[in-house]
């Protein structure tokens, strides 16, 4: 009886942790908003693309700060590679807008990818959505 008891808490453990797993990796970002990101930061180049005065790197203009916070392993200069830099976009759209990630709210997603983690909040940020939205 004790054995089953044990039996049954451990497979709840487990289940939570499966479920905190999935969490902690994160949703992944929708193709076609990928791709509207990718033209509006740089036409759909790729390679080593410097932008924002020297800030910014890769086809989806990777300021530093932003690579910081995705928490992605690898170097600043991976930015310069598309595959590299959408698991950081999509790591750091998962810490900071994890709801909108998984609903694709793609205007919070957007702004949240240009203004940071208040930029959903910045009016300096609608005209980008507006450009991201029209690529969608």
């Amino acid at each position: 009886m004790k054995s089953t008891r044990n039996l049954g808490i451990a497979l709840i453990l487990l289940g939570w942790l499966l479920i905190f797993l999935g969490i902690a990796h994160g949703a992944e970002l929708k193709k076609e908003f990928v791709h509207a990101i990718h033209w509006v930061e740089t036409g759909g180049r790729e390679g080593r693309i410097i932008g924002d005065n020297g800030k910014a790197l890769g086809p989806l203009q990777i300021h530093y700060i932003y690579w910081l916070d995705s928490r992605v392993q690898g170097k600043y200069e991976n930015c310069t590679n598309l595959n590299y830099s959408v698991k950081v976009m999509t790591a750091y759209l998962n810490r900071y807008a994890p709801q909108a990630v998984r609903t694709n709210g793609f205007e919070i997603l957007a702004r949240t990818h240009n203004g940071g983690p208040s930029g959903p909040q910045k009016p300096s940020t609608r005209p980008y959505w507006l450009k991201v939205k029209s690529h969608l």
